[in-house]
């Protein structure tokens, strides 16, 4: 199997959604990564898009609860299309994401001083989940009830709590998941308005967004989405655009290397 980064460029080179009905996406992120801080961060690249442009979205979950979204696209043709009414506030700004290698890569929020890189590996449970998402057939993640069953099995297979690749989400449409390629986050290092977030760490409560439960532990995934149809009024959370206020607009200080242990010169800034 080619690496995350050959595989995420030719998905950009080639941006083609799935074909069928609905509302579908094919891209790929980090589907969530809890931090030893209580904080949370996912994100979202879809460079195809049936409903507009390609986008990344920024999910961060703070210790208190609160969901912001940080996307370079309109909100609804993005991730607040259809997790607005359970964010606290979405912020439409610049992101950059970049990958420094074949299994690291970064993104940075300018202006809202959120730096963040990571490192991705496979071992034998992503592997045999990888194997088994390339070989099946497209049917198997059209077909709502055999795909029920595989995010519980999936996540007690890969130790991520419980996952979810059906349901329903805030904003009322229903959705399907199918990540087809897996790694793991093997590490990581992040700052959101100059705080040092710390290493991985699973949390004692699992987070979720509708039926939607982020993983306890870090997993990146490449693949395709499906959501039902709705005429979204749009986010009913807040929306900022261009930066995100406080604190976090003063510029973060320069970081050379995380000084994570094993983790050296993943998330770097020069000014």
């Amino acid at each position: 199997m080619r690496n995350p980064r050959a595989l995420a460029d030719e998905l950009e080179k080639n941006p083609v959604p799935p074909k069928g009905g609905g509302e579908r996406f094919a891209g790929y992120g980090v589907l969530g990564l809890p931090f030893s801080s209580g904080h949370i961060l996912a994100f979202r690249r879809m460079p195809a898009s049936s409903i507009g442009p390609g986008y990344t979205t920024l999910w961060h979950r703070s210790p208190m609860g609160s969901w912001t979204f940080f996307t370079d696209a309109d909100p609804v043709l993005s991730c607040p299309r259809y997790f607005g009414k359970g964010v606290d506030e979405v912020i439409v700004c610049d992101i950059e994401l970049g990958w420094d290698g074949p299994y690291d890569l970064s993104l940075r929020v300018p202006g809202s001083g959120i730096q963040w890189g990571i490192r991705l590996s496979s071992d034998f449970r992503t592997r045999a989940l990888s194997t088994f998402g390339w070989l099946a057939p497209r049917w198997i993640w059209r077909n709502r009830r055999v795909m029920a069953p595989l995010g519980p099995l999936a996540g007690r297979f890969l130790d991520l709590g419980r996952l979810s690749l059906v349901g329903s989400v805030p904003n009322g449409q229903t959705f399907r998941a199918a990540p087809r390629l897996l790694w793991r986050v093997e590490a990581s290092a992040a700052l959101v308005a100059r705080e040092d977030l710390g290493p991985i760490k699973a949390h004692r409560e699992q987070a979720k967004l509708g039926d939607l439960w982020i993983p306890n532990g870090g997993v990146f995934g490449l693949g395709e989405a499906r959501f039902s149809p709705l005429d979204p009024s749009g986010p009913s959370s807040s929306v900022k655009r261009g930066g995100g206020g406080g604190d976090g607009d003063a510029p973060a200080p320069p970081v050379e290397e995380t000084g994570r242990e094993g983790f050296p010169g993943v998330l770097r800034r020069t000014g």
